[in-house]
């Protein structure tokens, strides 16, 4: 699809600004969508397609290229539940890494995410929402480890010392917890249905 309207950009004679105006969309958008780093909505590809001076068809039917002659579909990893659903529990399992790089793991989820081609807005939300969950577990951990060393201090000034919480009992709570937190979330994709993607 990006490179559909690319082609029928250039072919109206049009820059990336001119597009964005008659469209009603941003530049950062029309530039996302060309370059293939977001699947627009609906509403957006008809905008663009009144715009373009074409019809959402053109746009959006993969078995056809730009001259209008039919040509084999090419297999796309993303319009396959199966493959969606095998990429969402590869993403789940790379939140494992919190055991290697507990404070910056949730980036490995975030490459996969962008680098994969999704075409199933459930992908996509289930996706965010694994990431949104690793983000929060790292802030919880260092909420956590500093409610601890303030009360440690705290009894250590004005209490018996023999009252002292050993950090690792918040920081292994913690990384049972994520693990907990990763296999719900793998049982999760396992049930989840993807609606039909039509072309």
């Amino acid at each position: 699809m990006s490179k559909k309207i690319v082609l029928a950009r250039k072919k109206q004679g049009l820059t990336q600004e001119e597009l964005a105006s008659l469209a009603q969309v941003t530049v950062r958008t029309i530039q996302r969508i060309e370059s293939g780093e977001s699947i627009p909505r609906s509403f957006t590809i008809k905008a663009l397609a009144r715009a373009l001076e074409t019809n959402f068809e053109e746009l959006t039917d993969e078995t056809q290229n730009e001259g209008g002659q039919n040509q084999p579909e090419l297999p796309r990893i993303s319009s396959d539940p199966e493959n969606e659903k095998h990429f969402l529990q590869t993403l789940c399992l790379s939140c494992f890494s919190y055991l290697v790089i507990p404070f910056v793991h949730f980036l490995i989820p975030i490459y996969l995410l962008k680098k994969h081609n999704h075409s199933h807005r459930e992908t996509l939300v289930m996706g965010r929402t694994i990431i949104r969950q690793q983000i929060y577990w790292i802030i919880t951990l260092h909420a956590l480890m500093l409610l601890t060393l303030g009360y440690n201090l705290l009894v250590a000034a004005y209490f018996n010392k023999a009252y002292l919480i050993s950090y690792l009992l918040p920081f292994f709570t913690m990384y049972l917890l994520n693990a907990f937190v990763i296999m719900v979330n793998l049982q999760r994709v396992s049930q989840l249905k993807w609606t039909s993607v039509s072309s």
